[in-house]
């Protein structure tokens, strides 16, 4: 078993199957630009699970890159953090066979995804019952300690931990086991639509969803539409209000202050508009100047490739010799 670092090894992904938006900048993007003074995070672009469904391999690619540039737009240090994405580190492919080898049916059969995609005998793709196993070799390969996850990543990362500990049991210690933290900087973004769900990248502009790259028409109109209730007091109350809750959660999380109870609902939405607005336009504005180099954008992306995959490759022998396969 490799010793443990000094700084603590973190993964945080994303999947480029749309836009990221403001939940994404809130639950996950901060906290990775958070810890980079205090881990060695190396944040990933999943493109190879944009693979288990139907997609356009063009959106796929354009998506990959603009996700890379969102990222470094909102704060990730390539100096500090290794960008990387997926398919360029053949470790995690490599490692993911191995780690099917050590994996049952069932578990990956009950991974929510699988279960909800092939219910009623839709017809479904074979990576979408085993990418859960792909996704624990992304965290194994890298040896990490720490990854941050959300209710809905949980069942992924106990998979992970549990295929760990079976082949390091079977067949001698080869993996770190990682921990799953939730960042206290995180915030729990809910569709502004449809407050009961997350914000989340399916859906379009203008609908419950604020894009980090939105221009500001399209963040007011937004902000402008969300669901809010008929109680007419603007107070913090999931249960019974849940899309105002969600709109001061959004004012908080992007250093608003809410107005008091009496203030009209109208008022919150502009106060929201303006707080998002804040956060947003520098991000905008950073990623139109690394948007117009995008070879630059590579460059980061090959860097932080060549600088994980030394220590990949490692974690791939170790794995490789003790499940009996020649060196």
């Amino acid at each position: 078993m490799p010793t443990t670092l000094t700084r603590t090894r973190r993964l945080t992904g994303f999947k480029p199957t749309g836009r990221l938006h403001l939940g994404n900048l809130l639950g996950a993007i901060r906290p990775l630009v958070a810890a980079q003074d205090t881990a060695d995070s190396v944040a990933m672009i999943a493109d190879l699970h944009a693979m288990t469904v139907e997609h356009d391999p063009a959106r796929v690619r354009d998506l990959t890159l603009e996700q890379a540039t969102v990222l470094l737009a909102a704060g990730v240090d390539p100096d500090r953090t290794a960008l990387i994405v997926q398919s360029q580190i053949p470790e995690h492919t490599a490692l993911h066979y191995l780690l099917e080898c050590a994996t049952g049916h069932g578990e990956a059969a009950r991974m929510i995804q699988f279960r909800e995609r092939s219910a009623g005998g839709r017809p479904v793709r074979l990576s979408l019952l085993t990418y859960p196993v792909l996704m624990a070799a992304d965290i194994l390969v890298h040896d990490t300690e720490q990854v941050p996850v959300g209710d809905d990543q949980s069942q992924h990362l106990e998979l992970a931990r549990a295929v760990a500990s079976r082949f390091n049991s079977r067949y001698g210690e080869t993996f770190v086991v990682p921990e799953g933290v939730r960042p206290e900087t995180a915030a729990r973004i809910m569709d502004l639509a449809d407050p009961a769900t997350k914000m989340g990248k399916s859906s379009g502009p203008g609908a419950g969803r604020i894009g980090l790259l939105d221009p500001p028409e399209v963040v007011r109109r937004t902000v402008a539409r969300a669901v809010t209730d008929t109680v007419g007091r603007v107070r913090h109350d999931p249960r019974n209000q849940p899309g105002v809750s969600n709109l001061l959660a959004i004012l908080a999380a992007c250093g608003g202050r809410a107005p008091d109870e009496t203030a009209s609902y109208g008022t919150l939405k502009r106060e929201v508009t303006d707080a998002v607005e804040a956060v947003l336009a520098p991000i905008r504005a950073r990623h139109a100047e690394l948007a117009a180099d995008p070879g630059h954008v590579r460059s980061v992306l090959a860097d932080g490739r060549d600088r994980v995959r030394a220590a990949a490759g490692d974690t791939v022998r170790r794995a490789r010799r003790a499940i009996g396969l020649l060196e």
